[in-house]
């Protein structure tokens, strides 16, 4: 049991691991954090949304895409926060064996991950 407690810490710190450069990208660098097609992943959710342009909302409203855009580095800011609380659970507490932690990271990963889902 001891081999696949180990194997599973690491997984979840991986994970963990993604989340916090996933959501320092979308802080930093939304603009070139590709979402699907291959699209900035800004522009691309908002205009499968809204079926509408980007550049049209840029050009028509740019205070409202200029308010988009901090939302989603927002968005970004609690990844790096999530992941990297996530992350000293990891290494610590679950890694210890501690079951508080096993539903901790459970139920955070799991509310993460659904929730990046919903956005792509």
């Amino acid at each position: 049991m001891k081999r696949l407690q180990r194997v599973a810490w690491i997984l979840i710190l991986i994970v963990d691991l993604g989340f916090v450069a996933w959501g320092a990208m979308a802080a930093a660098l939304p603009d070139h954090l590709l979402g699907p097609g291959g699209t900035p992943i800004l522009t691309a959710g908002y205009e499968n949304f809204s079926k509408k342009s980007w550049s049209e909302l840029a050009s028509t409203a740019p205070m409202t895409a200029k308010y988009i855009a901090v939302l989603f580095r927002m968005y970004g800011v609690y990844g790096v926060a999530f992941g990297l609380m996530a992350s000293a659970i990891a290494v610590t507490a679950f890694r210890r064996g501690d079951g508080w932690a096993w539903w901790a990271l459970l139920v955070g990963n799991t509310i993460v991950s659904v929730s990046a889902m919903t956005y792509d």
